[in-house]
């Protein structure tokens, strides 16, 4: 190992009962150097990161060796580095952050514990962490919840959060997620900028090709519990050595190549339109304190679109410009103030009672936040065999079933994950659960927020 190394980590196994997760890890990480760190949903990744900070699950056995500038991670002392000198921004944002405090509570909670900062102190850093990681209306976004934020947002609170007490390692599991490219590219810059002026060592966990691209200095490649290759940057991208890693290379889409030909079906696609909407708006009324009246906020201001039987529509934007809102409301998830949301020549936003409950049976979505959006206390096979109880009730149990494992195979997930919880997923596991829910039902439109952004290239 070598001593100069900030993160030291040697045959690290964690387990939970008889499977192994993540078997004999080895890596190091030295101050003013970033490691990425790649693979498959279900890698094992993000359970050796968090094995580390002792945030296992209860039933998880680990086993080896994780020392911080000579400190054992591992033991009961590890507790008293986390959010002092190592911090976590984690994998899925929204159930990371504590719904019922503000998000200034939430960024000056680690100040006042770990630099003894007083309230308004740690306050005004936190208004500047939101501003270093380019969030706008900040004096705003201090007193909000986190539901009242969209992905993008909760997103950059949680890298505020884990950037507040100046950490020696900090630990990016996804990081960029949520974040349009835009955004991305601004906090790329402020992580690189942060390494060259403190010292920082930096492990990016990620499947994207780009961020590792952008960021690492050194790559290791996970797969089934195991790396199976580490190097350089430069030549494992340009030069990888083992065919997995080829694969993951290969797989990563690129704009500069010719579009994938359409299906057939597509140029035969009905002319009339499928989805109409016409001038929509959405408005959301803020909390005012003392006697005044709320505030209106216009998240979405006459939006017109049309989309055909056999086409697809994109939706573009940055974090935080209403692309949710407006997905949420054409599914009437979301009010509308004004406007119209056609479907099949029938006007979905007057539909009520069963009239709404059969043109649900052809609308489906699959919402931004995949583990927020999973019952906790469900199975997958529960999860997924939801929609066909509450809209199919004229299947049987045995058809259900059939429907249920076809669709988790055509998303990559075989038999074994049928009587899991989402706990005991990764969060690529549960977007493709996500995706598997909103499939089964064979619907006619299809809404989705950011399906794939948890999702490795290959998936």
């Amino acid at each position: 190992m070598n001593e100069a190394a900030l993160l030291q980590v040697r045959d690290l196994t964690v387990s939970y009962g008889t499977q192994s997760v993540v078997r004999d890890l080895s890596l190091e990480v030295a101050p003013g150097r970033c490691l990425g760190v790649i693979g498959e949903s279900g890698a094992g990744k993000s359970q050796a990161f968090l094995a580390m900070l002792g945030l296992s699950g209860e039933r998880a056995r680990v086993q080896g060796e994780a020392r911080l500038g000579g400190e054992d991670m591992l033991g009961a002392a590890g507790r008293r580095l986390r959010g002092r000198r190592v911090a976590m921004i984690f994998q899925d944002p929204l159930t990371s952050l504590t719904p019922h405090l503000r998000i200034g509570e939430q960024i000056a909670e680690p100040l006042m514990i770990h630099r003894g900062l007083s309230r308004a102190e740690a306050w005004s850093r936190a208004a500047t962490l939101l501003e270093q990681v380019r969030v706008n209306d900040v004096a705003r976004r201090l007193q909000q919840y986190p539901h009242e934020l969209s992905g993008g947002m909760r997103q950059r609170v949680m890298i505020a959060i884990a950037l507040a007490c100046d950490p020696d390692l900090l630990i990016a599991d996804e990081p960029t997620t949520a974040l349009d490219v835009s955004v991305q590219a601004q906090l790329l810059a402020l992580l690189r900028q942060l390494i060259a002026e403190r010292g920082m060592a930096l492990v990016v966990v990620t499947h994207d090709m780009g961020v590792i691209a952008a960021l690492a200095d050194d790559v290791v490649v996970m797969r089934h519990g195991d790396i199976v290759e580490r190097g350089p940057v430069v030549p494992l991208l340009s030069s990888p050595q083992h065919e997995y890693t080829r694969g993951l290379i290969a797989a990563t889409p690129r704009m500069d190549e010719p579009l994938v030909a359409r299906a057939a079906a597509a140029s035969g696609a009905q002319s009339a339109a499928a989805l109409q909407v016409r001038d929509v708006a959405v408005l959301f009324r803020l909390r005012s304190s003392g006697w005044r009246a709320p505030r209106l906020l216009t998240a979405v201001d006459g939006v017109s679109l049309q989309v055909n039987a056999g086409e697809a529509l994109g939706v573009v934007g940055e974090s935080g410009c209403g692309k949710s809102t407006l997905a949420r409301a054409l599914l009437r998830l979301n009010d509308i103030e004004r406007g119209e949301i056609v479907w099949s020549g029938k006007p979905l936003h007057e539909a009520e009672g069963g009239e709404l409950l059969a043109m649900r049976s052809q609308l489906q979505m699959v919402f931004q936040d995949p583990v927020a959006s999973l019952d906790p206390l469900q199975s997958v096979a529960d999860i997924v065999a939801e929609p066909l109880c509450a809209l199919r009730p004229e299947l049987g149990k045995a058809e259900r079933a059939v429907r249920v494992r076809d669709i988790l195979a055509a998303v990559g997930m075989g038999p074994q994950f049928l009587q899991r919880r989402a706990r005991e997923l990764s969060g690529g596991q549960c977007q493709r659960v996500a995706i598997a829910r909103a499939m089964v039902l064979d619907p006619k439109l299809l809404v989705c927020d950011e399906a794939v952004s948890s999702l490795d290239v290959s998936i």
